[in-house]
Protein backbone atom coordinates (compact mmCIF):
# COMPACT_ATOMS: atom_id res chain seq x y z
CA UNK A 1 0.00 0.00 0.00
CA UNK A 2 3.01 2.21 0.73
CA UNK A 3 3.77 1.75 -3.01
CA UNK A 4 0.82 2.99 -4.25
CA UNK A 5 0.58 6.25 -2.50
CA UNK A 6 4.68 7.13 -3.04
CA UNK A 7 2.98 6.31 -7.11
CA UNK A 8 0.43 9.01 -6.62
CA UNK A 9 2.22 11.90 -5.18
CA UNK A 10 5.06 11.15 -7.63
CA UNK A 11 2.77 11.52 -10.94
CA UNK A 12 3.37 14.89 -12.58
CA UNK A 13 0.93 16.82 -13.95
CA UNK A 14 1.61 19.20 -17.40
CA UNK A 15 1.41 22.81 -16.18
CA UNK A 16 -1.49 24.68 -17.18
CA UNK A 17 -1.62 27.80 -19.64
CA UNK A 18 -1.33 31.15 -18.86
CA UNK A 19 -4.69 33.06 -19.75
CA UNK A 20 -3.20 36.87 -20.30
CA UNK A 21 -6.27 37.41 -22.53
CA UNK A 22 -7.88 39.10 -19.19
CA UNK A 23 -4.65 41.23 -18.48
CA UNK A 24 -4.59 42.28 -22.48
CA UNK A 25 -7.66 43.59 -22.35
CA UNK A 26 -7.23 45.27 -19.25
CA UNK A 27 -4.05 47.63 -21.03
CA UNK A 28 -5.62 48.03 -24.75
CA UNK A 29 -8.60 49.86 -22.17
CA UNK A 30 -6.31 51.65 -19.83
CA UNK A 31 -3.22 52.76 -21.47
CA UNK A 32 -5.41 54.88 -23.88
CA UNK A 33 -7.18 56.38 -20.76
CA UNK A 34 -4.32 57.24 -18.92
CA UNK A 35 -2.89 58.86 -22.15
CA UNK A 36 -6.15 61.18 -23.06
CA UNK A 37 -6.98 61.89 -19.39
CA UNK A 38 -2.47 62.88 -19.02
CA UNK A 39 -2.15 66.78 -18.34
CA UNK A 40 0.37 67.55 -20.56
CA UNK A 41 2.55 70.74 -18.85
CA UNK A 42 4.99 73.51 -20.73
CA UNK A 43 7.52 74.26 -18.33
CA UNK A 44 8.67 78.27 -19.30
CA UNK A 45 12.03 79.32 -17.57
CA UNK A 46 12.49 82.58 -16.50
CA UNK A 47 15.90 84.00 -15.71
CA UNK A 48 16.07 86.10 -12.33
CA UNK A 49 19.02 88.15 -10.28
CA UNK A 50 19.59 88.33 -7.12
CA UNK A 51 19.91 92.19 -6.31
CA UNK A 52 23.31 93.18 -5.28
CA UNK A 53 24.54 92.60 -1.66
CA UNK A 54 25.39 95.54 0.59
CA UNK A 55 28.90 95.18 0.03
CA UNK A 56 28.43 95.90 -3.20
CA UNK A 57 26.43 98.88 -3.50
CA UNK A 58 28.48 100.39 -0.43
CA UNK A 59 31.09 102.04 -2.72
CA UNK A 60 28.80 104.58 -5.32
CA UNK A 61 25.19 104.36 -4.27
CA UNK A 62 23.50 104.46 -8.64
CA UNK A 63 22.06 107.91 -9.09
CA UNK A 64 18.78 107.76 -11.26
CA UNK A 65 15.64 105.76 -10.97
CA UNK A 66 15.77 102.19 -9.60
CA UNK A 67 12.36 100.71 -9.77
CA UNK A 68 11.69 98.48 -6.50
CA UNK A 69 8.21 96.57 -5.56
CA UNK A 70 7.74 95.45 -2.46
CA UNK A 71 5.13 92.59 -2.03
CA UNK A 72 3.54 92.67 1.32
CA UNK A 73 0.51 90.97 3.17
CA UNK A 74 -1.24 94.25 3.60
CA UNK A 75 -0.22 95.37 -0.13
CA UNK A 76 2.13 96.28 -3.09
CA UNK A 77 4.30 98.71 -2.58
CA UNK A 78 5.95 100.57 -5.54
CA UNK A 79 9.17 103.08 -5.39
CA UNK A 80 12.01 104.52 -6.20
CA UNK A 81 15.10 103.16 -4.27
CA UNK A 82 16.46 106.32 -4.38
CA UNK A 83 13.30 108.95 -3.95
CA UNK A 84 11.32 106.60 -1.81
CA UNK A 85 7.74 105.19 -2.08
CA UNK A 86 5.59 105.87 -5.42
CA UNK A 87 2.27 104.38 -4.07
CA UNK A 88 0.62 101.91 -2.11
CA UNK A 89 -1.76 99.64 -3.51
CA UNK A 90 -3.77 97.90 -0.79
CA UNK A 91 -5.13 94.93 -1.09
CA UNK A 92 -8.39 93.86 -1.87
CA UNK A 93 -10.88 90.97 -0.30
CA UNK A 94 -9.84 88.69 -2.91
CA UNK A 95 -6.25 89.25 -3.19
CA UNK A 96 -3.95 91.91 -4.57
CA UNK A 97 -5.03 94.43 -7.26
CA UNK A 98 -2.85 93.12 -10.17
CA UNK A 99 -4.86 95.97 -12.65
CA UNK A 100 -3.92 98.80 -10.75
CA UNK A 101 -0.36 97.59 -10.25
CA UNK A 102 -0.24 97.20 -14.08
CA UNK A 103 -1.47 100.94 -14.96
CA UNK A 104 0.86 101.98 -12.47
CA UNK A 105 3.92 100.30 -14.23
CA UNK A 106 2.68 101.31 -17.43
CA UNK A 107 2.95 105.00 -16.16
CA UNK A 108 6.25 104.66 -14.70
CA UNK A 109 7.27 103.22 -17.85
CA UNK A 110 6.24 106.04 -19.99
CA UNK A 111 8.26 108.04 -17.54
CA UNK A 112 11.64 106.34 -18.31
CA UNK A 113 11.42 103.68 -21.13
CA UNK A 114 14.70 102.62 -21.13
CA UNK A 115 14.44 101.29 -17.35
CA UNK A 116 14.52 97.36 -17.74
CA UNK A 117 15.51 96.25 -14.58
CA UNK A 118 13.26 95.65 -11.24
CA UNK A 119 13.79 94.28 -7.81
CA UNK A 120 10.61 92.53 -6.21
CA UNK A 121 11.00 92.34 -2.64
CA UNK A 122 9.00 90.19 -0.63
CA UNK A 123 7.64 89.56 3.09
CA UNK A 124 7.99 86.40 4.16
CA UNK A 125 4.69 83.79 3.68
CA UNK A 126 3.68 85.71 0.68
CA UNK A 127 1.84 82.75 -1.91
CA UNK A 128 3.43 81.62 -5.11
CA UNK A 129 1.01 82.28 -6.60
CA UNK A 130 0.91 86.37 -5.83
CA UNK A 131 4.68 86.29 -6.88
CA UNK A 132 3.82 84.82 -10.63
CA UNK A 133 0.96 87.32 -10.70
CA UNK A 134 3.31 89.99 -9.63
CA UNK A 135 5.98 89.08 -11.96
CA UNK A 136 3.27 88.74 -14.70
CA UNK A 137 2.14 92.40 -14.29
CA UNK A 138 5.77 93.64 -13.84
CA UNK A 139 6.97 92.30 -17.05
CA UNK A 140 4.24 92.29 -19.97
CA UNK A 141 1.17 94.88 -19.71
CA UNK A 142 -1.46 94.32 -21.86
CA UNK A 143 -2.64 97.54 -23.20
CA UNK A 144 -5.49 98.42 -26.24
CA UNK A 145 -4.61 99.87 -29.42
CA UNK A 146 -6.51 100.74 -32.28
CA UNK A 147 -9.39 98.23 -31.06
CA UNK A 148 -7.10 95.62 -30.65
CA UNK A 149 -5.24 94.07 -27.50
CA UNK A 150 -1.34 94.97 -27.41
CA UNK A 151 1.21 93.49 -25.24
CA UNK A 152 4.28 95.87 -24.00
CA UNK A 153 7.17 95.00 -22.62
CA UNK A 154 7.57 96.63 -19.37
CA UNK A 155 10.61 95.61 -16.82
CA UNK A 156 11.27 92.32 -18.30
CA UNK A 157 14.89 92.01 -15.82
CA UNK A 158 13.61 90.89 -12.74
CA UNK A 159 15.33 90.59 -9.34
CA UNK A 160 14.16 89.05 -6.55
CA UNK A 161 14.77 89.36 -2.36
CA UNK A 162 13.43 89.59 0.50
CA UNK A 163 11.50 92.91 1.65
CA UNK A 164 13.13 94.83 4.80
CA UNK A 165 10.29 94.82 7.58
CA UNK A 166 7.54 96.81 7.92
CA UNK A 167 8.56 98.90 10.85
CA UNK A 168 11.94 100.29 9.03
CA UNK A 169 9.59 101.37 5.84
CA UNK A 170 7.35 103.29 8.36
CA UNK A 171 10.26 104.58 10.60
CA UNK A 172 12.32 106.08 6.81
CA UNK A 173 8.51 107.68 5.69
CA UNK A 174 8.15 108.97 8.98
CA UNK A 175 11.62 110.58 8.94
CA UNK A 176 11.54 112.47 5.96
Amino acid sequence: MMTRRWRRRTTTRDPGDINVTAFMNLMVILVPFLLITAVFSRIAILELTLPAGAAAGATSPPQGFDLEVVLRKDGVEVGDRNGGLIRHIAALDSGYDYVQLAELLQLIKARYPEERDVTLLLEPEIEYDALVQVMDAVRIATTVVAGSAVKVELFPEISIGDAPPARARVAAAGGR
